[in-house]
């Protein structure tokens, strides 16, 4: 059995933007209680990641560590139609993930404690983000 859901999620400019609760409810309405929910986001210059749910500040510092992967605006890059940004956030999207999956037990999420979905923008304005939810089971 599988069940698919898209959700357009708004993002603010760079940074994470938690998704849990609304991977959750697709989850829940998917009616299946032992799988696999597979998280997906169709674009090339944002990611999703599962990391720490409870400090701001642990994605904060992500945010600073990709910034010295993948800096804006290196004289290197030669693809900047977009701004300076734009090079710089799809070597983020390559550095992490388009997709992540998780193990649904008793028609829920099973993540850790301390674990949240985030979906992380890099780029630097605002976006509307298409992010696929499948859940097999």
């Amino acid at each position: 059995m599988a069940h698919q859901h898209i959700l357009h999620v708004e993002t603010r400019g760079r940074g994470t933007r938690d998704i849990t609760h609304e991977v959750a409810q697709v989850v829940a309405a998917s009616g299946i209680a032992c799988g696999l929910a597979q998280v997906f986001v169709q674009h090339t210059s944002c990611s999703l990641t599962i990391t720490e749910n409870a400090d701001p500040d642990v994605r904060r510092d992500l945010d600073t560590v990709l910034g010295r992967l993948a800096p804006d605006g290196d004289p290197a890059y030669r693809h900047n139609d977009e701004g300076p940004d734009d090079m710089a956030a799809h070597a983020r999207n390559v550095l992490t993930d388009t997709g992540i999956t998780v193990p649904v037990g008793g028609g829920r999420l099973l993540l850790g404690t301390w674990q949240g979905i985030f979906l992380w923008e890099h780029r630097t304005r605002p976006h509307r983000r298409t992010v696929v939810v499948t859940v097999i089971g």
